[in-house]
């Protein structure tokens, strides 16, 4: 039997999901369950959206971070408009 590589999901791996969005000013607010550094590479999809972006910032509690980790709370400028539920993966 051929030993046969398990394929890595296209979309990344499953870090997070947004939790809220603020469209004025384009940020979500993604609830973490794995870390996230600036100069991270996501994956946002959910509805018909689905986008990749770099991050290159974030802030917890209006004060801007270099890594967040598991159970953070992170607000994020994103590229396009999402909505709550919609799952966020790195790449």
């Amino acid at each position: 039997m051929p030993n046969e590589e398990i394929p890595v999901p296209e979309e990344g791996k499953l870090i997070g999901k947004i939790t809220h969005y603020f469209g004025g000013i384009g940020v979500a607010v993604i609830e973490l369950e794995d870390t996230l550094r600036v100069g991270d590479t996501i994956r946002i999809i959910g509805g018909t959206t689905d986008f990749t972006q770099t991050i290159e910032s974030m802030e917890i509690e209006h004060k801007k971070i270099d890594e967040a980790k598991a159970g953070d709370s992170i607000g994020l400028k994103v590229d396009q408009k999402v909505r709550e539920g919609y799952k966020v993966y790195k790449l």
